[in-house]
């Protein structure tokens, strides 16, 4: 078939349009499941996969995600088409446990400051002393170069806290852990457990709340979420100890009590502490804990049930959770859960101008549950509106009505010992003893009883094997509590030993 010449550019030009057309289209992802709010409806897809522990993303430039890969990589994401463009690595980036390529921050400008914030661990010298070093780049020309180390502070394996964000007025903040090193938080004078303030240039600035230092608030443990509201409002979400993970509503000068106060001060010690010290509390706290992550705040229109929200990602609780801000915008009126336990550990959420919400999960870390990492983690999810209807969703998600009965001790011991011990009682190779076979467990009732209610300094040996991770106390549990759990972990993974009693465990007690 012949054309004539003005027909045949015609649809020469037709194929062109069509394979731009194409070209800027969305790729079409799937959905893994879809859900109902009350009057939206939500779709959970998948736009990357195969990562190494995306830590910390954040909303980019040119329709794209940033992402710093634990293992050291910084890399952006295409969310239109999930392309995958490695920008750096950094070859010496030391990880092991939490340590290892951690936050990230780009600055709010980046058409006239192009920098690019990251902290991470290296050890150095003949001694490899761990070190944390907060470093910006310049990203031009789809690369990140110019490295320039702002600061370089004490690292540790773990508790090196890592987030960073950008105050309403352009200082970098940064939020680092305590190290587990006893004194530091509570120390204004050194930088460990700290929100610090910073100019981009690394110096301090001049309208810091003690002049000369970049401390803005202290008195923090782990903390693991840094977001920056559209009112100025600063949160962290902060890991607590055996009990009390927090959310805490930042203020300059401002001291969050650990390790003297965990969480509200509702024990007769802490309230004699902050009647006689000024100390700030948590504007929410969680118990069991939750091991909350990364967050970010949703203020968009486009899912009312969820506007004027802090998006929470959690690692114990593999979940997100949205926590509803009150109208004074510091109070949390409402905590609601989703997602829990589909895709494993959570690190971290960034909300899209748009609207969309983007999460990484955390499945090829140290501390991995159950069931994972899955064949393609890690993975970064989308969560966004749809239009369908509230019957195809419910079609499409059908959920259990009624959860099957626990036991009590099996409930318990889930939400208390499983992140660490797991659900098989096996542990983690070098940092958490086995429970299964454990002389300790196995024999005097009491010994067990006595872990549970004291916790035991680390390191330590378990069937011939060195165990780094110390225990805290669980002694804020009840006495039938602790004899369900104590009961539960000596009859379970093929333990038969006889159970513990709640005279078992007052006497202990005592």
């Amino acid at each position: 078939m012949k054309f004539s010449q003005p027909l045949f550019l015609l649809l020469l030009s037709g194929f062109f349009l069509q394979i731009m057309g194409c070209k800027n289209q969305e790729k079409d992802f799937g959905e893994e499941e879809i859900f109902a709010l009350d009057s939206t409806i939500l779709s959970v897809s998948v736009i990357a996969s195969n990562l190494n522990v995306p830590w910390d993303i954040a909303w980019g430039p040119d329709e794209s995600i940033f992402m710093t890969e634990q293992s050291g990589t910084i890399s952006r994401i295409n969310v239109r088409t999930g392309e995958k463009q490695q920008l750096l690595n950094i070859p010496e980036v030391w990880r092991k446990r939490t340590s290892g390529l951690l936050g990230m921050a780009l600055h709010p400008d980046m058409k006239n400051h192009p920098f690019v914030f990251v902290d991470y661990t290296t050890r150095k010298g003949k001694d490899s002393v761990i070190y944390t070093k907060l470093v910006r780049y310049n990203y031009e020309n789809d690369t990140l170069t110019n490295a320039r180390v702002l600061m370089e502070i004490e690292g540790a394996q773990s508790h090196n806290g890592s987030r960073l964000a950008f105050s309403k007025d352009g200082k970098l903040l940064w939020a680092t852990g305590d190290l587990q090193k006893k004194g530091y938080a509570q120390d204004s004078t050194n930088l460990f457990g700290k929100i610090l303030r910073i100019n981009i240039d690394g110096s301090v600035p001049s309208d810091n709340p003690i002049k000369g230092s970049f401390v803005y608030a202290w008195g923090f443990r782990n903390m693991q979420g840094l977001a920056v509201a559209g009112n100025g409002n600063i949160f962290t979400s902060e890991h607590g100890d055996a009990l009390e993970d927090e959310l805490n509503l930042i203020k300059p000068l401002q001291n969050y009590g650990w390790p003297e106060i965990e969480g509200f001060h509702d024990q007769a010690q802490e309230k004699a502490i902050a009647e006689k010290y000024a100390r700030t509390e948590p504007v929410k706290s969680w118990t069991p804990t939750i091991a909350p992550a990364g967050i970010d705040l949703f203020e968009s229109i486009e899912i009312p049930e969820w506007q004027n929200s802090i998006m929470l990602t959690t690692l114990k609780g593999k979940a997100l959770r949205v926590l509803q801000l009150g109208k004074d915008g510091q109070t949390i009126a409402a905590d609601r859960v989703y997602l829990e336990g589909k895709y494993g550990r959570l690190r971290d959420v960034c909300v899209s101008p748009s609207g969309d919400i983007y999460i990484s999960t955390s499945n090829q870390d140290w501390n991995p549950s159950p069931g994972f990492p899955k064949e393609t983690d890690d993975r970064i999810l989308r969560v966004r509106k749809i239009r369908t209807s509230k019957k195809e969703a419910a079609d499409l998600n059908k959920l259990a009505s009624l959860q099957k009965k626990q036991p009590a001790g099996l409930l318990l011991y889930n939400q208390y010992c499983a992140s660490c011990h797991k659900e098989n009682g096996l542990g983690v190779e070098g940092t958490f003893p086995p429970l299964q076979g454990a002389k300790k467990v196995l024999g005097n009732k009491n010994d067990l009883a006595g872990i549970i209610l004291n916790g035991l300094p680390g390191p330590g040996m378990v069937k011939d094997k060195k165990y780094e991770q110390n225990m805290p106390a669980f002694n804020f549990l009840t006495d039938l509590e602790v004899a369900e759990i104590a009961t539960y972990i000596r009859s379970s993974w093929g333990n038969n030993s006889t159970a513990v009693n709640v005279a078992d465990i007052k006497k202990v007690r005592k």
